[in-house]
């Protein structure tokens, strides 16, 4: 993993874009909130100025770097570290850009399930074929990788692997009788295609921002979108 070209990317205006658009709908205080996966701890960071955050991550080598300016506690591990927590330990509970990389989803969705309060919020963020065939094809003019996206083949992060999408409905099994499902944000529709030439512009940020947010609840948006952002409420 390039660790140090990851850290200098979430500090541009199109890396810190992600995570404001992630953000603006986690705006809890005073909550007991783990993030599982919690990589460099960014979010974790940023939600700890005003609750109190468990994070837990396999990855020592992401860990080493992790940012942390405000309090939060940090567990090194994954599943198993979930499995001496007790019943209905928080109120929401974080898990973005992780279950591409899992083999347990439904063992993971259960321990979420066992974890969380009645009426607490699982905030799951995923991968989005749709938006990733319109980067292949419009920002990198890849019309090769776009093509094989289309046929079912999975992408490739430089940084973690293999990305082994799913869709939706691939956890309904997993949640049906366990959640419901309250929002699905889009996120990055419009800027990760946008010509890099643009990106240096003073304004640029704030106007992809406010686009960004006007669209990220539209059907026709978010299913284009290179992520998408679900809200499940524990039953």
């Amino acid at each position: 993993m390039n660790i140090n070209g990851y850290l200098d990317y979430i500090k541009t205006p199109w890396g810190r874009l992600f995570y404001r658009l992630v953000w603006h709908n986690l705006e809890f205080k005073n909550r007991k909130i783990l993030d599982f996966g919690s990589g460099f701890g960014a979010t974790a960071n940023h939600l700890a100025k005003s609750n109190e955050v468990t994070a837990v991550e396999p990855n020592n080598e992401l860990l080493t770097h992790r940012i942390c300016e405000h309090h939060y506690e940090q567990i090194e591990g994954s599943i198993e570290a979930l499995k001496g927590m007790e019943d209905g330990s928080f109120d929401v509970i974080l898990c973005h850009n992780v279950l591409e990389y899992v083999e347990n989803r439904a063992e993971l969705i259960a321990e979420f399930h066992r974890l969380l309060k009645k009426g607490g919020i699982l905030s799951i963020v995923k991968h989005n074929k749709n938006g990733k065939v319109m980067h292949k094809a419009v920002f990198e003019n890849n019309i090769d990788e776009a093509l094989s996206l289309l046929n079912g083949e999975n992408a490739v992060s430089m940084n973690f692997g293999t990305i082994n999408e799913y869709e939706i409905e691939d956890l309904q099994d997993c949640i049906e009788e366990r959640f419901v499902t309250d929002k699905v944000y889009g996120i990055r529709t419009f800027y990760g295609i946008h010509p890099n030439s643009f990106k240096e512009e003073p304004d640029w940020e704030e106007k992809l921002f406010t686009l960004e947010c006007a669209v990220e609840s539209d059907a026709v948006y978010k299913n284009i979108a290179f992520f998408q952002h679900l809200h499940l409420i524990r039953k």
